[in-house]
């Protein structure tokens, strides 16, 4: 399983990256901002699940949803948002835009996993 994961927060990648390895997924590409996260994601096909921000610089993550939602060629590419953005019209409108799922940070590995779909 290939893993993208975009986030401007290095802290938060490491974070993400070190619960993910846990896990058993360490074929893992990193990206620091949407701009980035596309870039990688057209380096990096196929990519199986992407781990996304909504709020960064240059390009956020709600924008980059609805670029890779626009384009047929990812349509199997799940995309769950991992943000700060707890607002409840906030995850209707990603989950709207296409987003498979939603988790809001600070999460614990268990909830990840659970929305990456992965047993114990």
């Amino acid at each position: 399983m290939r893993l993208l994961l975009v986030d401007d927060s290095t802290t938060m990648r490491r974070i993400q990256k070190n619960q993910l390895a846990a896990m058993g997924i360490t074929d893992v590409v990193e990206a620091e901002d949407g701009d980035d996260g596309f870039k990688k994601l057209e380096a990096n096909m196929p990519v199986d699940i992407m781990l996304l921000d909504w709020n960064m610089p240059v390009m956020d993550g709600f924008s980059l949803l609805k670029k890779i939602r626009a384009l047929p060629q990812y349509a199997g590419v799940k995309i769950i948002m991992c943000t700060s953005e707890s607002e409840k019209s906030r995850v209707v409108e990603a989950l709207q835009a296409g987003a498979s799922n939603y988790i809001v940070k600070p999460f614990e590995p268990e909830a990840l996993q659970k929305k990456l779909g992965i047993k114990k």
